[in-house]
This record gives structure tokens, C-alpha cells and sequence, in this order.
């Protein structure tokens, strides 16, 4: 599958994006992050900053399958939206004492805010996609 980004580079697929690529591991380091919860968090917020860490990369494939750029920044959006909706229940689990210290973590999820945001104005300036 080859997906045309603009008229001169060309994504032979999402597996090429640096943030698909940190977000993947970023999943990862939240789940060996949270195997250390009480287990009465299980199904609470264990399994929300899970839910929340998964999503961020799977709206960036998800978006980079569709037929268009608008498509895709729409799930680039909805990626934000999973991160700020981690980065909120990351410091909760701080404030409840699950996590020791956040702000490594916080700093590589603010990262990769950072770079949705750059993919995202970078789409939008290409072609007038709004």
C-alpha cells in the first residue's frame, strides 16, 4: 500500500511515521508501567490508560489507511484526544500514589503531542486540507 502524503513524498506506509513508531512504544511502556497497580484498578484506571495508550497509535494507522488527507487528520485528532485523555489519567494515577514519578513519562507523551500537532499542520498545509 502506497499512500501519496503530498505531490513529492510518498508514506509506503504509517509504519514509516516517527510518531506511529513512538507511540507504539510509548504503548508499551504503559502497559509495563501499570502491571504495577493495585489490582483492585484492574478494570478502573489500569485499563482506561491502556485503552487510551493503544488508541494513539491506532488512529494514526487507521487515519493513514483512509482515501484522504482530511480523513487522516481527522484520526490524528482523535489520537490527540487519546493523549490528553492519558496525560489526564496519568496524573491521576500520580495523585493517587500508582505512579512515583510522572514527569518522564509526561514528557515523552507531551512529545508525541508535539509531533501529531506538526503531522497535523503539515497535512492541513498541504492542498487546503481543513
Amino acid at each position: 500500500m502506497v499512500n501519496r502524503i503530498d505531490n513529492t513524498r510518498v508514506m509506503n506506509s504509517h509504519k514509516d511515521l516517527e510518531v506511529w513508531q513512538k507511540s507504539m512504544d510509548f504503548a508499551i511502556v504503559m502497559y509495563r508501567l501499570t502491571e504495577r497497580f493495585p489490582q483492585e484498578e484492574r478494570f478502573g484506571l489500569l485499563s482506561q490508560i491502556r485503552r487510551a495508550a493503544v488508541s494513539i497509535p491506532s488512529n494514526i494507522s487507521e487515519g493513514a489507511a483512509r482515501n484522504s488527507k482530511k480523513e487522516f487528520v481527522q484520526f490524528l485528532y482523535i489520537a490527540l484526544g487519546s493523549a490528553s485523555e492519558l496525560e489526564t489519567q496519568l496524573l491521576i494515577a500520580k495523585k493517587l500514589a500508582y505512579l512515583e514519578d510522572e514527569s518522564a513519562v509526561i514528557d515523552d507523551l507531551l512529545s508525541i503531542q508535539r509531533m501529531l500537532m506538526g503531522l497535523i499542520k503539515y497535512l492541513r498545509s498541504r492542498n487546503a486540507v481543513k
